[in-house]
């Protein structure tokens, strides 16, 4: 059967006109010098080499592959001296055979390449773009009648659930170019009990689940596995297997996400894959944090922002309910020497990820319009995307996130199934209330047309605070202003298919030198390092979660110097009672959100109490607090303080 092993270890590494370093994987050259701002990461060749031993396989009866999980974001790869197989794409897997070239010891190398170009995406865009080897490297050894392992980094299996009645009637394809073989298709329930089993000629079987089972997001996520056996003769000679869920959805213009046959509004984050200090080199331990903090906010749904995401990440999407919209990095630019690399990347995705019931939607770009001189090459290259998502997966809907100068009467805004825009009125220009009229007049004209919102956000710094917050200040009070209001107007617009807010945590944009810290993306409701919650991420937990919570705002806000301060509390429970030092302040009743007016002591010990749920903070009144504020020492450099 199939042996995998790491070749993450040992490796040594040269950039261009440094010194060779020895070092693991994952990894990426701009750890450092891609977060810190002024756009000068490097951006060119790094080169990976290491050797490793002739593995143990029988030559007569089985073949080795290389596979590599995530190179960003073009790639040449040798094996003694000899190109292999090269890739453009930064963010999915591809494998590689290397029987033929192997040797009782073998050096492997790997050139990675990052450089600007203009033909692999994504090119310009406000985030960084790491280079480097920052997913695992495998080496597989399969028998040769094996299933397929090339062809655009298949899975090899290809199943399609949907649910008839109280049946689930469950297609599945196999694909192998090994003659003369046949497939054992074996339907298992979630405790592993046998569901159904099928032997086919032609790899291809259609199987019915009685009383099955549905996934229905994180309320229920159900999942079934779909092994495959590759039979030569009575022979088994390789096996591959894949979780699927059986589930129907729809996006209605008035009703918005329905699922399974039942309202499920969905409202959740935007996410990047970096860290702080690691760039895009995360562990699977990051993935399950990220997971663990998307579910404590209560997010049901999720935006795999603008790229292939990690094959675990979706997985746990598939485990933990959560609706995801996966894209391409098709964003900000048309490139028309990059159209060949749009459909590439679009082919691997959908390939790679088709048997996951979390995806609902194929995202085929992102603000587009920002910068496209050639609109006639760019909304040609949009209808051959959306044609090419519908014939590979008739059963998913197509989408794009349009830019907010992208008019609702511009051609690309209609061309996929459904719609979502990146909107930040109340952030970039002045306007909350933008948002309720933007909204009303786009389903006033096309009430036909599903739309939602795939970013919206506030840039909130938690060492930034004022006591009049402002729009473009930065502190963390404006950034909570701003997503009060937002919850506030989705409500009061149901129709919306989805609400995606940018973003679930800080993440790195090295272009960025004004308005923030350098280098610094922060509009997440988390920290980049992930070490603090925002007051906005508490603000979501009061709206979307059920478990009793109670947050007091403003914590790290503690010198005031003033006499009067108004205490914001968050909970999802129906009232509130403040003690100040002891002494109750009074209970407010209402929803979300309860402000209380708060007369300074010197020092003041603060209590909000909802039901059996307590929170605390701390506020000192001082006659020269220590400021708040970004003071700016030039154009280009920040002092915080």
């Amino acid at each position: 059967m199939r042996r995998r092993s790491l070749l993450n270890d040992g490796w040594s590494f040269t950039l261009a006109g440094r010194e060779t370093v020895s070092l693991d994987i994952p990894h990426t050259w701009n750890a450092l010098d891609g977060q810190d701002g002024g756009n000068d990461y490097y951006r060119g060749q790094g080169v990976y080499e290491r050797e490793f031993a002739m593995p143990e396989y029988d030559p007569g009866s089985e073949d080795v592959y290389l596979e590599f999980l995530g190179v960003n974001a073009s790639c040449e790869v040798y094996v003694n001296g000899e190109k292999v197989t090269s890739h453009d794409g930064g963010y999915s897997t591809f494998r590689v055979d290397v029987t033929g070239h192997l040797q009782e010891k073998n050096a492997l190398k790997v050139v990675v390449d990052n450089s600007v170009n203009d033909k692999v995406y994504p090119q310009k865009a406000d985030f960084t773009f790491y280079g480097g080897i920052y997913r695992d490297v495998n080496l597989l050894i399969v028998n040769k009648k094996h299933f397929e392992l090339e062809y655009y980094g298949t899975p090899g299996i290809k199943v399609t659930p949907k649910p008839e009645g109280t049946k689930g009637v469950v297609e599945v394809e196999a694909y192998s170019k090994a003659p003369g073989v046949k497939a054992r298709f074996i339907v298992t329930d979630r405790e592993g009990g046998e569901v159904a089993q099928i032997v086919s000629e032609d790899l291809k079987a259609v199987f019915t689940i009685e009383n099955v089972h549905l996934w229905h997001g994180v309320e229920d996520p159900y999942l079934y596995t779909m092994t495959a056996q590759l039979l030569d003769g009575e022979n088994v000679t390789d096996v591959i297997s894949s979780r699927f869920g059986v589930r129907s959805f729809s996006v209605d213009p008035n009703k918005g996400f329905i699922l399974n046959g039942k309202s499920f509004p969905l409202h959740g984050v935007s996410r990047h894959q970096d860290f702080k200090g690691l760039g895009n080199a995360i562990s699977k331990e990051h993935h399950d944090n990220d997971m663990r903090l998307s579910r404590e906010m209560g997010c049901n749904t999720v935006r795999l922002a603008h790229y292939q995401h990690d094959q675990y990440f979706y997985d746990l999407c598939d485990e933990y309910g959560m609706v995801v919209w996966a894209e391409i990095p098709y964003i900000s630019e048309h490139m028309p020497n990059g159209r060949k690399n749009t459909m590439e990347q679009m082919k691997e995705l959908i390939i790679q990820n088709y048997n996951h019931p979390c995806i609902v939607t194929w995202g085929v770009s992102n603000e587009i319009t920002i910068s496209t001189k050639d609109k006639g090459d760019m909304l040609d290259n949009h209808h051959v995307l959306n044609g090419l998502c519908h014939r590979m997966d008739p059963t998913r809907v197509t989408t794009l996130a349009c830019y907010a100068m992208c008019n609702p009467f511009s051609k690309v805004v209609h061309i996929t199934d459904i719609v979502s825009y990146n909107l930040y009125l109340g952030w970039y220009v002045p306007g909350l209330f933008l948002n309720d009229i933007f909204l009303k007049l786009f389903h006033l004209r096309y009430p036909k047309r599903c739309i939602g919102y795939s970013e919206y956000g506030a840039e909130g710094m938690p060492n930034l605070h004022g006591e009049k917050p402002r729009r473009g200040d930065h502190t963390e009070e404006y950034q909570a202003i701003y997503h009060e209001y937002m919850l506030k107007c989705f409500e009061r617009h149901p129709f919306m298919w989805a609400t995606h807010v940018w973003n679930m945590f800080d993440f790195a944009a090295d272009a960025r030198d004004q308005g923030g810290e350098p280098g610094m993306n922060h509009k997440g409701l988390v920290t980049f390092d992930r070490k603090i919650k925002k007051d906005s991420f508490y603000l979501y937990q009061a709206y979307w979660t059920d478990k009793p919570m109670v947050h007091i705002c403003s914590k790290r806000f503690e010198e005031r110097g003033v006499d009067r301060i108004k205490v914001k509390v968050y909970s999802n429970q129906p009232e509130v009672t403040l003690y100040q030092n002891g002494k109750s302040l009074g209970t407010k009743r209402g929803e979300k959100v309860f402000v209380f007016e708060v007369e300074l002591a010197a020092e003041n010990q603060i209590e909000a109490v909802a039901g059996d749920v307590k929170d605390n903070a701390f506020f000192r009144k001082c006659a020269n607090p220590k400021s708040y504020k970004l003071e700016r020492k030039s154009s280009n450099s920040a002092n915080w303080v």
